[in-house]
Order: C-alpha cells, then structure tokens, then sequence
C-alpha cells in the first residue's frame, strides 16, 4: 500500500522539494499553499512523476486557526481517514532584533511556525494513534538550539517548535507514532533571494528532501528523532 502524506507549505522551497522526492518514491500526496495557482502546478508536476499517485492541493494560510482546521478536514476525506505521515514544514522568517523588530513580529511567527503544527497535528494524530503507526516531521532549524543576532522572534518560534517535537515525540511513542525533528541550517528558498552568495555557499532544498525521505524509510523499529544539517562551510 502506497503511503499517505501531508504537507504543509508544500508548493514552494523544502516544502516542494520533498513533494517531488515522495511522489518520485511512490508516496500519494496532499500539501496547502497559500497560493492557489502555485499549488496547481505542483500537482501538475507530481502527477507527471507518477501518473499513479493520488495528489491533491489546498489553499490555506495556515497561521489562521480555522483554515488549518478545513485543511484537517479536507486531508481527512481525501485519504479516507488514513494518514500515514504529516510534514510541517510551513513558515516564516522575519529578520530582526528583539528590542528593535516591528510590533507583531512574534505573533505572526508563532502563528505560522509553531501554532499551525500544533494545531494541525492535534486535528490529525488521533488517526494515527487509533491506527497505531505514523510518522510526524516538523521542520524545525539551526534556530532552534542556537541564539544567533538578527533572530529575533524566528528564533523563539523555532525554540518552541522543537520543544513541541520533543513532548509529542514521548507521548506517542506508546501508539507507534514516530516524531522526527529537522533542523536546517542555511537553505535556497524565497527567504534567501536576493543575497550576494554563490549558490554552492548554501544547502539546497533537495538535500533535506532525501533526508525526509531517508527518515521515512527506515524499518519500523528505528527511529531518526533529531536531524542537524549544515552547509559544508558551517552557518551563516
């Protein structure tokens, strides 16, 4: 039986990287993106990597409670009630100082990095446990475990993001329920454009895509419960 996915933020960056690794390994595939024609053409890719998979896209912005919830809901239907893994990748990255950055700074990216995973796991763990196995991956960051200057309220999100991983990972492990952190450092994506580096300096999207992968095809006894990668030449 083919594995069902979700993925959040997956029309763009790591989020569509990984989409294109699992369709081309067999996965059937559900992401939301808040754009919905960047969505489509996804799926349009997907579906020409495999002509037999079953993909789907759905708009959402999932720093808003309610859409994350139709997004549950929508998933639900799609797969029929079973979700072999969900991926929250979705985020946002608003560089600044704590005592500087603009009013809002925080509630935005908590909403976005860490509210949207727990509210979207907790809408969809309850299938998982009652099938007793699945796999969550929260897309955490070198921002998680390290202060750096210009991190600001990305950082605390990312901070509490791990932590979120770290509690759910010790209450599923009772029904089966693998919980894997990834922790990227600097990687290509929309955060990223503009900046005067050659492109060999950064990581690339594809590579935390065969690290997802990778994490997804172990054998049921082992687990990858935390993932740092780095660009060869350390941080930036």
């Amino acid at each position: 039986m083919h594995k069902n996915v979700i993925i959040t933020g997956g029309s763009k960056g790591i989020g569509k990287a990984i989409a294109l690794e699992l369709a081309g390994a067999g996965f059937n595939i559900a992401i939301c993106s808040r754009n919905g024609a960047e969505g489509n053409q996804l799926i349009a890719e997907l579906q020409n990597i495999n002509a037999h998979g079953q993909f789907k896209a759905f708009v959402c912005d999932v720093k808003i409670k309610q859409e994350v919830v139709q997004f549950a809901s929508f998933v639900k239907d799609f797969f029929e009630n079973k979700i072999d893994v969900l991926i929250n990748n979705a985020g946002t990255f608003i560089p600044g100082l704590i005592t500087e950055e603009e009013e809002g700074n925080l509630e935005k990216m908590i909403e976005t990095n860490l509210y949207s995973a727990y509210h979207l796991t907790r809408e969809l763990i309850g299938l998982m446990q009652h099938q007793k196995s699945g796999h969550v991956i929260n897309m955490c960051s070198i921002a998680s475990e390290i202060a750096y200057p210009n991190g600001g309220s990305y950082s605390i999100s990312k901070f509490a993001l791990l932590g979120f991983s770290k509690v759910l990972r010790e209450e599923m492990k009772p029904y089966n329920v693998k919980v894997t952190s990834i922790l990227p450092g600097a990687t290509w994506s929309d955060s990223w454009k503009g900046v005067d580096l050659p492109e060999s300096r950064l990581m690339q999207a594809e590579d935390i895509a065969k690290i997802v992968l990778c994490a997804l095809t172990l054998s049921d006894s082992a687990t990858l419960e935390e993932i740092t990668v780095r660009p060869q030449l350390g941080d930036l």
